[in-house]
């Protein structure tokens, strides 16, 4: 029955890509729905890319070590995202732009587009690939499948839908895997393995009193988690590509904040499952274990086949949305920038099928690198430590100081990274603190130095900047979508 389950599941989402095939007529549907998501749609799907496998089975790891104090992890992606659509959703959305580098380029003229698409479709590959690799865990504990066959199985139904119809398919098995996610873990596996631990009473009982602490975890882990996470959230190419999907800056401001304050109450409830989980089965050898583990020991195979379905959903969200992110840097940032050609020339056709070409390419590349790779987290801190440490400054900047240049940025970016890189070698320790403290600290002078020493950027870049910002650009005005 949990097999039937997951297996309907998993055609669902390819039905869904064949639904979405058939909107996706322009290269804006492809990449960024057409960007006319209403609230319903945006906030669901919003959700889902950021809440992951690492979110979902790594958070109720992350609460079966540490107690409650495992939420943190999930508790700063939620934050980012609360910040990112208070803060600064509205001007994004009003850009117009494919990509965060199309943004640079708007912002300094031209000249840092390549440099930061590199470091962006780095990130946006690995994560994609980090992703993948979570098929393993729920595939193994489903069907007994070995760690290959899994990621296949996995990636290649994500590949599928992907390619089909882009954005308009992931946004919609997104949002069906918000409302699996949210059914899954919040109305069945919550309620089921914290009556089985005996009740929040039982809990209190039955764990040690730091399990209860909200620091168990360390509080030099807890303030990395948001300077990582937080920071990542408010730059990375897989989220502002959401934002762009909005019908207005309305739309990615409050329904934004919504899809934050979800991503709170679900850091909480994944640490209370790994609590309950460690009363059950107090003797697993892995935390991370202890997501299928406690589906498997409490529940009947109809209610375990939902919740496996629903981390399935967690790990397929992430992974779609990564994958046409890394599509998109690769084809708009790189490619047309390299052959010096206008992103937006050509055919809506042609648009269309080179989008699939490439979303179709690299979701091979993401397979083959996922069933390759060893220390999944290890490339996952490294990439997000270069994110934040080589491209933040750069990013926020030009959205809150006028003074920045084109020289700054580009200062910036090389010192963040080549400082981030130095540094984690340095250290010995890619999971330490250092590198990416040290890289920001470095963007920060070569951005402020490279800024201040240059020319102020020309008030016909500045002045083309402000109308994009009052939302002054050629646009189709398709009907909405709640």
């Amino acid at each position: 029955m949990d097999v039937a389950v997951v297996g309907l599941y998993l055609a669902a989402m390819i039905a869904f890509g064949f639904w979405g095939k058939r909107r996706a007529t322009t290269q804006s549907d492809f990449l960024v729905a057409g960007r006319r998501l209403g609230p319903l749609l945006y906030s669901g799907t919003m959700a889902a890319i950021v809440l992951g496998g690492a979110s979902t089975i790594g958070g109720v790891g992350l609460g079966y070590e540490y107690g409650l104090s495992g939420m943190w992890l999930v508790v700063a992606i939620g934050t980012g995202i609360l910040a990112l659509s208070l803060l600064f959703a509205g001007r994004i959305q009003r850009l117009g732009v494919y990509t965060v580098s199309q943004m640079l380029e708007l912002r300094y003229g031209p000249g840092s587009s390549v440099l930061s698409g590199v470091v962006m479709f780095g990130y946006t590959l690995m994560l994609s690939v980090t992703s993948t690799i979570a098929y393993a865990t729920i595939f193994g504990a489903l069907l007994d499948l070995g760690r290959v066959p899994s990621i296949v199985v996995g990636g290649a139904v994500v590949v599928l839908y992907s390619t089909l119809g882009g954005m308009w398919s992931i946004t919609l098995t997104d949002f069906v895997q918000f409302v699996v996610k949210t059914v899954g873990i919040f109305l069945v596996l919550l309620p089921v393995v914290v009556v089985e631990a005996g009740g929040f009473g039982g809990l209190a009982d039955s764990l040690p009193a730091d399990a209860l602490s909200l620091t168990t975890i360390g509080g030099s882990t807890i303030v990395t988690y948001f300077v990582v996470y937080t920071f990542g959230l408010l730059i990375g190419q897989d989220i502002w590509q959401r934002v762009f999907t909005a019908r207005s800056p309305e739309v990615a401001r409050w329904a934004g904040t919504a899809a934050g304050v979800y991503c709170l109450l679900y850091g909480v409830a994944g640490a209370l499952v790994g609590m309950a989980a460690r009363v059950v089965l107090p003797a697993l050898d892995a935390r991370d274990d202890a997501f299928a583990a406690v589906v498997e020991a409490t529940m009947p195979a109809l209610l375990a086949g939902l919740v496996l379905a629903a981390a399935l959903a967690a790990v397929m969200s992430t992974s779609s949305g990564a994958l046409i992110a890394t599509a998109t840097v690769f084809s708009q940032d790189i490619v047309a920038r390299l052959r010096g050609r206008d992103p937006e020339a050509g055919s809506e056709h042609d648009h269309v099928r080179s989008n699939r070409l490439y979303v179709a390419g690299f979701g091979v590349v993401m397979i083959g690198i996922a069933c390759a790779l060893q220390d999944v987290v290890a490339a996952l801190t490294i990439a997000y430590d270069i994110l934040v440490g080589g491209l933040l400054v750069a990013i926020l900047g030009g959205l809150v100081w006028r003074r920045g240049t084109n020289v700054g940025a580009l200062a910036s970016m090389a010192a963040g990274t080549v400082v981030t890189l130095v540094t984690m070698v340095v250290v010995g320790d890619i999971y330490a603190n250092e590198p990416v403290y040290y890289g920001l600290a470095a963007a920060l002078v070569g951005y402020l130095a490279g800024s201040l020493a240059s020319r102020p950027t020309s008030q016909e870049v500045l002045a083309a900047w402000d109308r994009r910002l009052t939302g002054d650009r050629p646009s189709r005005t398709p009907s909405a979508t709640p």
